[in-house]
């Protein structure tokens, strides 16, 4: 014993000197391990494509994300649970596929999408209003708070806006951020909607600056305050690049994004046109492609300064190298993105609607700097790896579908994960090995070998037909999996 060591007298003086040495020593210890433990940023951009990152050699600037990937990991094989943005985030913060926690659809409404505007009766009794993730499930956040951790999030949610849904009854001490799937960037307001939050109330304090700015303010104070004094986890979900919400045409049909930044690129000759195919006017004005180009880059170097300013904080703060930093896309990209060398976009079964970019940072958890890692690896391993490099335990009683991907990052094991599923209403996909099926709706099942084809521009469904009814026989008795789980709502009959 390290105080036998020191020879204490054994009298009554003696007995209370050990004592207190040993609660001194004890002490120490425990904040010591408390000191020990990792810190953690994960960043969530919103329909960045899957090339869009600087290093990449596509023109988009991104020297910060670009510095993460040089001192961490990049991932190329990782995928998120759902095309589009809400089932997406409800599998990475629960670590349960979106058909076992409930969230396998959008929590939206359809009518604005034809230009109409709710006023607000009616909104606060629209589905997008009312839904959310059931309440019983369990996020990464009541993981690591439970164990000791500061919890906030500044952002997009998009898992329910009253207030049993809202962050601060999800595991998070502090929110700041929009509610729904997206926002007007400057009035904060979806089609018209005020839908600012602070914490369990509604706000339109800041409306009139740019959201990205009110975000990364949020974020550098909540490190001020707790960055090398307690253990962190701060989720930072940008609405970065996703189409503005707005209801006017000329900005819903681009990414808003400050003049500094659009001014970073080219110039653009013709900025709108004029189109009689806009869905709820006969004509309409809107951003021309290249335009919608240029201020989708423009929108993403805004974020990746913002990331920037975080990374120098907490280097600032002595903690940046133990602090587990992790940036990946909500899902695939849409609008200006370039999803090369992948097929699709956003909502498609594709690649490019299902693998996203990923960075990983923790140059004290053993995570390689410049490093690229080709192992299959998912959303779904973010609740049990981040769990497992704080020293939380899983949540009990609940059935997670992710592994601890920390052994595969520091290339001392492959990666446990051999399969994948995903199912968007009637498009059902599933990867086994390096094996691709989806079949879309009614159509017939189709086959890729994502080894050789990255791409999926060759149907070997025809060629292999074993291999593709053993794909959707997996997919089947996945299907029947879920549907055998506990249900949850908003969406299951029970």
């Amino acid at each position: 014993m390290l105080l036998d060591s020191l020879h204490l007298p054994t009298n009554h003086h003696g007995t209370m000197i050990r004592l207190s040495l040993t609660l001194l020593l004890g002490f120490l210890l425990c904040n010591l391990s408390a000191a020990a433990r990792p810190n953690v940023l994960l960043i969530v951009s919103d329909d960045q494509g899957y090339n869009d990152l600087g290093l990449l050699g596509n023109g988009i600037l991104t020297p910060n994300l670009d510095r993460i990937a040089g001192e961490g990991t990049r991932l190329t094989n990782f995928y998120v649970t759902w095309p589009a943005c809400t089932p997406s985030r409800s599998g990475l913060l629960t670590g349960r596929y979106p058909q076992r926690n409930g969230i396998y659809d959008m929590i939206r409404n359809e009518a604005p999408d034809y230009g109409y505007r709710y006023n607000a009766e009616e909104y606060a009794v629209t589905f997008e209003r009312i839904g959310g993730m059931d309440v019983r499930e369990i996020t990464i956040a009541d993981v690591l708070k439970q164990s000791g951790y500061r919890t906030a999030i500044y952002g997009k949610w998009d898992l329910g806006s009253l207030k049993r849904f809202l962050p601060t009854s999800r595991g998070f001490d502090d929110f700041y951020g929009f509610v729904n799937t997206g926002i007007d960037y400057y009035t904060h307001e979806r089609y018209g909607v005020p839908s600012m939050f602070r914490n369990e109330s509604p706000t339109v304090e800041d409306k009139g600056t740019y959201c990205t700015y009110l975000f990364e303010r949020e974020a550098l104070r909540f490190l001020d305050q707790w960055a090398g004094k307690e253990p962190f986890f701060l989720y930072l979900p940008f609405n970065a690049p996703h189409n503005s919400s707005a209801l006017e045409p000329a900005i819903r049909s681009s990414v808003q994004a400050p003049d500094e930044f659009k001014e970073l690129y080219p110039n653009v000759d013709v900025e709108y046109r004029t189109t009689d195919k806009h869905r709820y006017a006969s004509k309409a004005t809107v951003t021309t492609p290249e335009a919608r180009r240029r201020d989708y880059r423009a929108a993403v170097t805004c974020m990746d300064a913002s990331i920037g300013k975080l990374l120098d904080r907490l280097q600032q703060k002595q903690c940046l190298d133990n602090t587990i930093v992790i940036f990946f896309s909500d899902n695939g990209g849409s609008g200006g993105a370039d999803n090369a060398p992948l097929k699709g976009r956003k909502a498609t079964m594709w690649e490019g609607g299902l693998r996203v970019p990923c960075l990983v940072r923790w140059p004290d958890g053993g995570v390689p700097a410049g490093a690229t890692n080709d192992q299959f690896l998912t959303s779904l391993e973010l609740l049990p790896s981040l769990a497992a490099a704080a020293g939380a335990p899983a949540p009990d009683g609940v059935q997670l579908d992710g592994y601890d991907w920390w052994p595969t990052l520091r290339g001392v094991q492959d990666s446990p994960r051999t399969e994948m599923f995903w199912r968007r209403r009637g498009h059902r996909a599933a990867r086994v090995g390096n094996w691709k099926w989806l079949q879309l709706d009614d159509q017939r099942g189709q086959l890729y070998d994502l080894q050789n084809d990255v791409g999926e521009s060759t149907d070997l469904s025809e060629r292999f037909p074993e291999v593709a009814r053993n794909m959707k026989q997996r997919f089947d008795r996945w299907q029947s999996q879920m549907d055998a789980s506990e249900p949850r709502g908003p969406f299951r009959d029970f």
